[in-house]
């Protein structure tokens, strides 16, 4: 599923109460993880829920560096978050990660205006983790 398949789905939704379902919903597709990746190493400071994030180093068809995430939160929306970066940032090479504007899909979704401060503060942390690992898989690359 594209991001522009979610924000179809998210403007086919009305009402914020069904998305926020929708959004719960998105997190039970999310990969596990096993109980040792639930470590101090892949948990996200910043979240007041808890976040681990995953992140490996793979190739893609054509031999380029991409990353794959894995994640996961003990909150049920926080997981749907996750999920909705998976979709936005998993499989990428390093440079389309951080190419991508993260605040301007959410803003599309709505999400924005409907977080509270401290899920806000805890999505962004999520997606500096996920830039900074891009920046490291791309020094690595270069190297």
């Amino acid at each position: 599923m594209s991001i522009q398949d979610l924000v179809d789905d998210f403007e086919f939704l009305d009402e914020w109460e069904d998305r926020y379902r929708y959004v719960i919903e998105l997190g039970k597709e999310l990969e596990p993880l096993s109980e040792a990746e639930h470590s101090s190493e892949n948990k996200v400071e910043g979240c007041v829920s808890q976040v681990w994030l995953v992140s490996e180093t793979r190739q893609n068809a054509s031999g380029e560096t991409i990353l794959h995430f894995r994640g996961d939160s003990d909150a049920h929306i926080v997981r749907g978050l996750v999920a909705i970066l998976m979709r936005l940032y998993s499989d990428k090479t390093p440079k389309e990660i951080l190419d991508t504007d993260a605040r301007a899909i959410f803003t599309s979704l709505g999400l924005d205006e409907h977080l509270t401060p401290q899920r806000s503060n805890g999505l962004y942390s999520m997606v500096g983790r996920i830039q900074a690992d891009a920046k490291a898989a791309a020094e690595a690359a270069s190297a």
